[in-house]
C-alpha cells in the first residue's frame, strides 16, 4: 500500500472487533481497511494530504476502536448520525472536524471513500421540521456535503501526498 507511514497508534485490535463495528452499522467493511484498522488503530499517517474537488485536505487520524477514547468509531458515528447521509460511516477525522467516510450507497459490497464536510451540515430532522422538507429531500440536502475521494480505501491511501 503506497508509501504511507503510520505513527502514534493505539493498541492493535482483532479482525473480529473491526467486523463487529461494521455489523453494528449494518455493513461489512472492506478487507484493506480492516487490515489497516487492526494494526494502526487510531493512528496518524504521513504523508497526509489529499485532493477533494481540487482543494487540498488533510488526513488527521483514523478513528479508534478503543471504547474509552472519545474518537471511538461508534461514538463518532453517534455524534454525527443526525447530519450524516444514510449509508455513510466515518473512519477518520481531518484536523478541522470533517470526516473521511465509507459510502455504501450504491456500493454495498465495496464502499467508496468520501469526504464529509461539516460546514453547512444540518440535522435532517431539523430540515424536515423547519424547512418543510420531505425525508428524501433532507437526505438529498445532506448529500450536498459529501465529496468523492477514491473508489477504494487502498486507492485513497495511494492518493496521499506531501
Amino acid at each position: 500500500m503506497s508509501n504511507v507511514k503510520w505513527r502514534s497508534w493505539d493498541e492493535p485490535v482483532t479482525k473480529k472487533e473491526v467486523e463487529n463495528v461494521g455489523g453494528t452499522f449494518g455493513v461489512k467493511f472492506p478487507l484493506d481497511y480492516i487490515e489497516v484498522a487492526m494494526n494502526y488503530n487510531g493512528a496518524h499517517v504521513s504523508p497526509g494530504l489529499f485532493q477533494v474537488e481540487g482543494k487540498e485536505k488533510v488526513f488527521g487520524t483514523l478513528l479508534t476502536y478503543d471504547n474509552e477514547d472519545d474518537e471511538h468509531i461508534v461514538e463518532v458515528f453517534n455524534d454525527y448520525k443526525d447530519t450524516l447521509p444514510k449509508k455513510i460511516f466515518p473512519i477518520a477525522f481531518d484536523p478541522s472536524g470533517n470526516l473521511i467516510c465509507f459510502d455504501f450507497k450504491d456500493h454495498e459490497d465495496n464502499p467508496i471513500v468520501v469526504f464529509w464536510e461539516h460546514e453547512n451540515a444540518a440535522e435532517k430532522e431539523m430540515l424536515m421540521e423547519e424547512e418543510g422538507l420531505t425525508e428524501e429531500q433532507a437526505e438529498e440536502r445532506a448529500r450536498e456535503n459529501v465529496f468523492y475521494v477514491a473508489a477504494t480505501f487502498t486507492e485513497f491511501l495511494d492518493k496521499l501526498h506531501d
